[in-house]
């Protein structure tokens, strides 16, 4: 038996990538971290098995994350958990502005898209036992060109993170287009989490970003105007039979391939579907990723000392 933890598993590829990781594997315990106001159909399906543990988790909110973290560290270090071998990150958010504001005063795509992966990395890494992966669910968007994001997202603009950390941090920050900045360079950040724990992780615990392209009517957008979200949930879904767009259960079924290892892939790379490629030139930068690393520490120890 072993553990695996994961966030974003109530709805959309999350989902179905859980579905998959439980019927594809009957050792696993999955340990869900999700709002207990999250869909109430999607709670009795997970708390149906028993092999599923829900912790109630608000990723915007430092202090529920921090628990969310200790009550998963206090359940294996009892062995009521078996070892620990994964980590999931598959929660995120996207707004239609950069003004939404965590309790902690922190803008709420940066608050759930990178610092809560950290803050639970950091938390579960000494009880994460080898050979183990680490997945964080990224997404092509962090290029910032026409090729991956077809025109629907614009570029990540880079600031210190202790900019990118607060609200209005882009121009017009009431604006879609501020949002979605916010979102493409919440991206970016992820991957620079990812290249800089893959420095920092011992051998035999790997760490791969895991894009699954351009997938609709997954709910991600469900915070969208009605007319983004109307082309979303009812006309780009008839696009899925094409090749360059999925639907969530197939793009479900490919996360889950990356977190068991069946897409192989060496720690620090990224996952675009089903191969391993470059990430962004942008995203190899090793002063960001350690300026980002730098801050999110900060914020974690004066949370800490609070």
């Amino acid at each position: 038996m072993h553990t695996l933890v994961m966030t974003g598993a109530t709805r959309g590829i999350g989902r179905f990538a859980a579905a998959a990781l439980l019927h594809d594997d009957p050792e696993l315990r999955l340990v869900v971290l999700a709002r207990e106001s999250t869909s109430a159909q999607a709670m009795r399906e997970l708390r149906a098995d028993d092999r599923v543990t829900v912790v109630n988790t608000e990723l915007a909110s430092i202090d529920s994350v921090e628990s969310a973290g200790r009550t998963v560290g206090a359940l294996l270090d009892a062995g009521e958990l078996p070892p620990l071998r994964g980590f999931a990150g598959n929660a995120g958010v996207q707004f239609t502005d950069a003004l939404h504001t965590t309790p902690d005063g922190l803008e709420t795509t940066f608050a759930v898209n990178v610092l809560a992966n950290h803050l639970l990395l950091r938390a579960l890494e000494s009880r994460l036992a080898g050979p183990a992966r680490i997945v964080l669910t990224n997404s092509g968007t962090h290029f910032g060109d026409l090729r991956h994001t077809y025109g629907l997202t614009p570029a990540p603009r880079w600031a210190d993170p202790s900019v990118l950390a607060r609200p209005g941090a882009f121009p017009s920050p009431a604006s879609a287009a501020a949002g979605y900045t916010a979102y493409a360079t919440s991206r970016l950040a992820a991957m620079y989490l990812v290249h800089e724990w893959a420095r920092r992780l011992p051998p035999g615990v790997d760490i791969v970003a895991h894009s699954p392209g351009l997938v609709p009517a997954t709910g991600h957008g469900r915070h969208a105007k009605p007319f983004a979200r109307f082309l979303n949930d009812r006309v780009v879904p008839l696009l899925t039979v094409t090749p360059a767009i999925d639907d969530a259960a197939t793009a479900g079924r490919r996360l889950a391939a990356t977190i068991t290892g069946r897409t192989a892939a060496p720690s620090g790379s990224y996952v675009d579907r089903t191969r391993v490629t470059p990430s962004s030139s942008e995203s190899y930068d090793a002063d960001r990723e350690r300026a980002l690393w730098d801050y999110l520490e900060a914020v974690r120890l004066r949370t800490m000392n609070v």
